[in-house]
């Protein structure tokens, strides 16, 4: 008999900042037998924290369950918390394949998971991605207006979640849940004097669709702490866009400081990473997901 597919799963939570209730949420999360808690990523300025799972079908969900459970008891979300955007408490929940034929266990699960959450945690959610129609809906036209923007949306019946109740939940918001392949979120910290307007527009010159977009860039500028200015970015298609191709576009507008990796990447996402640019915090041993498995 084939044995089930390792599936990924990547919880974002709208919270960096209170290190008992993430040590709260990430024991939940591994509290199920047969799951192995990949990585935990948080950052003050974003106000986020980043998951790394991995597990089979079927466990997965409900280790995904327990720590969402313990995310919806522990933060209230709001509008003004942190640089990143963001809907709920646990904001978003992709289930990742890594190989084309594990793409339908993902899926499944990934809808199991959201069925979950709406009727266990009444909490709404709504799809994205893969999971939703042609063209499909993406996760900046869902997050547009922040927390308090999307339970308006709801209240006046232009958003209907896919599970769970019609209203947005009032201390945990919403829930984004997707299946996909792996992308990289990665930021890039500006020298100064850059500013969040130099950001801003360098993010708007190379996402896709912009003058010098690259596929599958989804960028943005922020703001953090001294008024220090990065460009924060999604590499939906890492192997077509490694992320020095990601380096050598923002370079061309701005000097660069330091570089991050959220969570975890293919080691194809890593090849020919410039040797001047340094990676924060980054080891191969934990973040490169090839490694990070097979250890």
């Amino acid at each position: 008999m084939t044995p089930p597919p390792t599936l990924l799963a990547v919880p974002n939570v709208s919270e960096g900042r209170d290190r008992a209730a993430l040590d709260a949420i990430g024991a939940a999360f591994a509290e199920a037998e047969g799951v192995r808690l990949l990585d935990r990523h948080s950052d003050r300025d974003h106000h986020r924290a980043v998951f790394t799972l991995a597990a089979h079908p079927g466990t997965l969900a409900d280790a995904l369950l327990k720590g969402a459970r313990v995310a919806v008891e522990e933060i209230e979300i709001g509008d003004g918390r942190g640089a990143h955007p963001h809907v709920g408490a646990i904001d978003i929940v992709p289930v990742v394949y890594l190989e084309h034929g594990a793409r339908g266990a993902a899926c499944a699960e990934a809808l199991v998971v959201a069925d979950r959450i709406g009727e266990e945690l009444a909490v709404p959610v709504f799809l994205y991605g893969a999971l939703t129609g042609d063209p499909p809906r993406t996760r900046a036209q869902l997050r547009r207006g922040g927390a308090v923007g999307m339970a308006q949306r709801m209240r006046s019946g232009e958003l209907r979640p896919d599970f769970g109740p019609l209203q947005a939940h009032p201390g945990a918001g919403a829930t984004l849940v997707a299946a996909r392949e792996p992308l990289v979120a990665f930021n890039l910290r500006l020298e100064q004097p850059a500013t969040v307007e130099d950001a801003r527009m360098i993010a708007g010159l190379i996402r896709e669709g912009g003058v010098e977009g690259l596929p599958g860039l989804r960028a943005i500028g922020v703001e953090l702490g001294g008024a220090v200015a990065q460009v924060s970015m999604n590499v939906e298609r890492p192997g077509e866009v490694p992320l020095a191709r990601a380096v050598q576009a923002v370079r061309r507008h701005a000097a660069l400081a330091s570089a991050e990796l959220v969570g975890l990447a293919p080691r194809a996402a890593l090849e020919g990473f410039p040797e001047d640019l340094q990676l924060v915090g980054f080891d191969s041993a934990c973040h490169v997901i090839e490694n990070a498995l097979s250890g």
